[in-house]
């Protein structure tokens, strides 16, 4: 079988969206589909082009008529996938949905070439609030006219919700996956109850929604509630690794530290990934997952970062709801809600916990991205 893995936009290496796209394709690949990536990127000469698999099938040029016809133009992939007898188009939703690409995929379906498109993360309206930027407000808008309308040509929605119809479609439920190949096993430095110290770790391209101010505000009130003269006080620090908007640090994280005078607990390490992330991995015995997803209307999300924390196999503390990890004994579920997290609740926690990190990876071999890629597949060319 041969499938197109088609995404909108280029590649960063440090980028967790990057690596998940490239640990998909390789998911596909393990099954034994002929799996080929599709992306827009920039030539080393600037130039503007489409391109599968590092070779340019489109080159639009620069300037601005180039960012026009790049935002217009599919034929060329249309023109790919007849010509290469692709029969699965497999989309990542980059929430643009407009008539050019209604167009196209209406272009596949008449051509009898399936495809699906994958929503990362579902519902997604409310992400984009008044603090977001207008460019952004203005693309949601074209989005939500058309959505319904590019849709309707997929054979399914790929959502790692519950949801079982979005946009008017029905949907393809899966959790986000994990490669056992690229994230390496935690090796902390430290084995809880002997250090006299708990360090937390939170991985992130921090949004309002992985609700961080909850672990600031939490340990400010742990300090405020325990005396320095305390002799089994744990000095507690939350080591957050990702991007920050300089916004976002004004607003909710620096007036947050200043109140509880903690700037020396929580440290910013900015955008890491390879032996720098691990060794910061291994100096934490505790993970913050998503704290905040119910800010933008979020109740149900298999999230990618508690299966790579899982994957580790370091605890963690998330308040969404996901059956993958409900009810395991290396989680702590927090609630929904504005509440400081109870960091007092997390040493104690932390001072019974006995699961090695292989034992913890071990309850995620079934997650692993070959089997749920094959689940899309199966779905579209196998339904029940």
């Amino acid at each position: 079988m041969k499938i197109l893995f088609l995404v909108y936009h280029g590649f960063e290496d440090y980028s967790g969206i990057t690596k998940k796209i490239h640990y998909q394709v390789k998911g596909l690949k393990e099954n034994g589909y002929d799996t080929r990536l599709c992306y827009y990127d920039f030539s080393p000469e600037g130039h503007r082009c489409r391109y599968v698999d590092g070779q340019v099938i489109e080159d639009y040029g620069t300037g601005k008529w180039a960012a026009i016809r790049q935002r217009m133009s599919y034929d060329c992939i249309y023109d790919y996938c007849v010509r290469e007898g692709i029969q699965l188009v497999y989309a990542r939703s980059f929430m643009n949905a407009n008539p050019w690409l209604i167009r196209f995929f209406k272009k596949l379906h008449k051509a009898g070439i399936h495809a699906v498109t994958e929503i990362p993360t579902y519902p997604y309206d409310k992400e984009y609030n008044r603090n977001t930027y207008w460019q952004m407000r203005l693309t949601l808008k074209i989005d939500k006219l058309f959505r319904r309308a590019l849709y309707k040509y997929m054979d399914a929605m790929v959502t790692f919700s519950d949801a079982k119809e979005i946009f008017g479609q029905k949907t393809i439920n899966i959790s986000n996956g994990v490669d056992f190949d690229s994230i390496p096993l935690h090796h902390p430095s430290s084995i809880f109850p002997h250090p006299s110290s708990l360090h937390m770790i939170g991985v992130a391209e921090v949004h309002s929604w992985h609700g961080f101010d909850r672990v600031m505000s939490g340990i400010g009130e742990y300090y405020s509630h325990q005396p320095s003269a305390i002799s089994h006080q744990k000095d507690v620090y939350f080591h957050i690794v990702g991007g920050v908007h300089p916004y976002r640090m004004k607003v909710d994280y620096k007036p947050q530290i200043e109140k509880y005078q903690i700037q020396d607990k929580i440290i910013f390490h900015g955008t890491m990934f390879g032996k720098e992330l691990d060794d910061i991995f291994n100096q934490c015995q505790f993970a913050i997952g998503s704290l905040g997803r119910h800010r933008s209307g979020i109740t149900v999300i298999k999230t990618l970062k508690n299966r790579e924390y899982a994957t580790r196999g370091i605890p963690f503390i998330y308040s969404e709801q996901d059956s993958d990890f409900d009810g395991q004994p290396y989680i702590i579920k927090a609630p929904a809600d504005e509440s400081p997290i109870d960091i007092q609740r997390i040493i104690d926690f932390m001072q019974k916990f006995q699961m090695s990190p292989e034992d913890i990876r071990k309850t995620v071999e079934p997650l692993q991205w070959k089997y749920q890629m094959k689940k899309v597949v199966d779905a579209v060319f196998n339904p029940q």
